[in-house]
């Protein structure tokens, strides 16, 4: 088992991962975005969790409001920006399958999951 609270800094974090999938959480500022154009994950799903503030994704050229309680799924290879659209942070959770990123944040290439 294990275990780690959320603190919601700044920014993308690593938080733990295990073989086949990993978790990060974002943070958003009012009016900040991450992604955009060339963005998208060669190796890995997406699964994002909205626990706090608003948004919209931007998935395949396809736009969802995204709002506390929301939960989007951004297949692998889809290119993918997140824009916060609201007053507060927008605070997600996110899974990558399988893990995506490095601890250091640095994304890995497509089919080294470690």
């Amino acid at each position: 088992m294990r275990h780690q609270r959320l603190r919601f800094g700044r920014g993308f974090r690593v938080l733990f991962e295990h073989r086949r999938v990993q978790a990060a959480q974002m943070v958003l500022a009012p009016g900040a975005s991450e992604g955009g154009e060339g963005n998208r994950h060669r190796g890995a799903d997406q699964w994002l969790y909205v626990v706090s503030g608003n948004g919209v994704a931007i998935v395949a050229g396809r736009r969802q409001r995204l709002a506390p309680g929301s939960l989007l799924l951004v297949e692998r290879g889809e290119e993918h920006e997140i824009l916060n659209t609201g007053r507060t942070p927008l605070r997600t959770v996110n899974f990558y399958a399988p893990p995506a990123y490095t601890g250091a944040g640095n994304e890995r290439p497509a089919g080294r999951p470690r």
